[in-house]
């Protein structure tokens, strides 16, 4: 495949630059060269393994080819919001060019002004030569209100970072005055898609409540109310943000926390939780990564939660606990190999949570890798030892989705959603790229404002 000499390329010069002097042999590398490592392969997914047409994320890449749903052309709102905020970072690090990342933008946006919405929200997949919805269900043929939030997500930190233009040039220290007139302008196209999506809409008749889909066939026959605490956070703080469709306040209290008890303190593997989780009593760990992508967890607190960070970092905590207990005594699990999120699976697709009837003995990378904001050196520590096991868990777009030592199961295949928070937070880490570009868009803080967040 084309993509491989570039991977070659890069692992050669990586174990090149790494040999000791005396030895021959590679010396380890060190946390950010490891890091950057890591992000760097995994921000291929999005530029390298783009679909053509859209220049979004695909739902998945097989590295075997084999894609037995005949879907490899279809992408993801949800992951491509993810997949925009990985590409940002690749321009700020100057993985690519900002020429480069400034047209893969606008193929991107233009894009996502044809394709099919539904009251301005975006369905869960489209077919990426066309624009037209895929269903990802018989009647979940219309919008979906929770991955548009995350492709909003990754929008709005892309117009932090084009609406006064970037700044950066690869040629000289002078700001191209028609790179940053393109950069501004794709801004105010991003600006119209926010304002175009309908969050009352999605009330279902003014109900204090958002509804997680509509289909034009089937209107709400989903009938999905979404309640806290889970990944969806950030589809509530962006519904009261709308300049144009904001939902009141009642609708986050009321309808998210409903009317406070989304509040449930209580232990698992002897660490204190303070939400209730919905359905189980530590939720699978994208629950901590997909609303704090850009929305930024230090120090955020409402009346509910006293301190997002510290809840995450124990739910990520929770997580790790269980792997090293292991109660099932999978064959891997421990300290430095721990993680349960939903990945693929022995066995089709899961959301592995860490009790024992949501533990499959499947590790999947990103749970521990995209909680590195929350446990740095127990994430690193993950990160390193999965770099170590090989190409056996590591290819040409970063670390495979999941394994099973236990079954010797270690298919070379990647979904978009669980790539992406790798690579953002990986960023986060680092610099807090996306939380500060998110964070800063004036209608996020309105928003924030005016759910009581501080």
């Amino acid at each position: 495949m084309k993509h491989i000499p570039q991977y070659l390329l890069l692992f050669l010069l990586l174990f090149g630059a790494c040999k000791s002097p005396n030895s021959g042999s590679p010396a380890p590398l060190t946390d950010d060269a490891l890091m950057d490592t890591v992000q760097r392969t995994t921000f291929n997914y999005f530029w390298d393994g783009a679909e053509p047409n859209s220049g979004l994320a695909p739902e998945r890449i097989h590295m075997d080819g084999i894609y037995p749903e005949k879907d490899q052309n279809v992408v993801t709102s949800g992951g491509s919001g993810f997949g925009i905020m990985a590409l940002l970072s690749g321009i700020d690090r100057g993985y690519i060019t900002r020429t480069e990342g400034l047209a893969r933008m606008e193929k991107i946006v233009s894009f996502l002004e044809k394709a099919d919405r539904f009251h301005g929200a975006y369905p869960h997949w489209w077919y990426g030569d066309t624009g037209k919805v895929k269903p990802f269900g018989q009647k979940d043929n219309g919008g979906d209100l929770v991955e548009t939030a995350f492709l909003m997500q990754g929008l709005l930190a892309v117009h932090q970072y084009y609406v006064n233009g970037s700044g950066k040039s690869e040629d000289s220290a002078q700001a191209d005055p028609a790179l940053t007139a393109r950069e501004q302008a794709l801004a105010q196209r991003i600006d119209t898609l926010w304002r175009d999506v309908d969050w009352n809409f999605y009330r279902q008749g003014d109900q204090n409540v958002l509804y997680w889909h509509w289909s034009p066939e089937y209107g709400w026959a989903m009938n999905f109310p979404v309640h806290g605490y889970n990944e969806c956070l950030i589809m509530y703080i962006l519904a009261a943000a709308s300049p144009t469709h904001g939902v009141p306040a009642a609708v986050y209290h009321d309808g998210w926390a409903q009317n406070g008890a989304i509040v449930k303190p209580h232990k698992v593997e002897g660490i204190e939780l303070h939400l209730r989780y919905q359905g189980c009593e530590a939720g699978p760990l994208f629950w901590a990564h997909y609303s704090f992508l850009g929305l930024n967890p230090t120090g955020l607190k409402d009346e509910y939660c006293a301190n997002y960070f510290d809840e995450m970092r124990n739910l990520t905590l929770v997580n790790r606990a269980y792997c090293i207990r292991n109660p099932k005594h999978w064959k891997g699990f421990g300290v430095d190999c721990w993680g349960l999120t939903a990945s693929y699976s022995v066995n089709g697709y899961a959301a592995h949570m860490p009790n024992e009837k949501d533990d499959h003995g499947v590790i999947s990378p990103t749970a521990a890798l995209s909680s590195i904001v929350y446990t740095p050196e127990q994430s690193l520590a993950v990160m390193r030892h999965l770099y170590g096991m090989g190409d056996k868990v590591f290819g040409p777009y970063g670390f495979y989705d999941a394994f099973s030592e236990t079954e010797n199961w270690y298919p070379k295949r990647y979904l978009a959603i669980d790539q992406g928070p790798i690579a953002v937070m990986i960023e986060n880490y680092r610099t807090g790229l996306l939380w500060k570009l998110f964070m800063n868009h004036p209608d996020v803080q309105a928003g924030l404002k005016k759910l009581g967040f501080q």
